[in-house]
């Protein structure tokens, strides 16, 4: 992996963690407030749950050498699917971390694929599905 690359999953690891953290303690009641009222599970839960993944997430990001690009995708496919908790909070105008207008909850949306690709790409996963998808083709 080249320096840049690991220096961005390092990143992103250490803000899974930190987020997971802060789902799991200080900043508990304020994540309850972006589950979506149409989630069928307790938003505590919900959130205590996703801070679990987080920290899951995060850590391998940082530790897991042999699984990276396997990371880099659940990482990816976690962030698509809080993407909905996102759009609810825009919809409902729900402030939470400083997103107190429409316009900045707006903003946000359109961060979400960036994580996406951000973890992908400092994974190495898209590299890595391509060399499995071409030597399973060639078998």
């Amino acid at each position: 992996m080249n320096p840049i690359r690991t220096a961005a999953r390092w990143l992103l690891g250490a803000f899974l963690l930190f987020t997971g953290t802060a789902h799991l303690t200080f900043a508990r009641d304020t994540f309850q407030a972006q589950v979506p009222s149409w989630v069928p599970m307790d938003a505590d839960l919900v959130v205590v749950l996703s801070g679990i993944a987080e920290l899951a997430l995060g850590g391998g990001l940082i530790a897991a050498r042999k699984h990276r690009p396997l990371v880099g995708g659940l990482t990816a496919a976690f962030f698509v699917a809080i993407f909905p908790g996102n759009i609810a909070q825009y919809l409902q105008g729900a402030d939470a971390f400083g997103l107190d207008s429409d316009r900045a909850r707006l903003i946000r949306l359109f961060f979400q694929p960036v994580l996406v690709v951000w973890a992908l790409w400092s994974t190495g996963a898209v590299g890595a599905w391509r060399r499995r998808r071409s030597t399973a083709a060639e078998v």
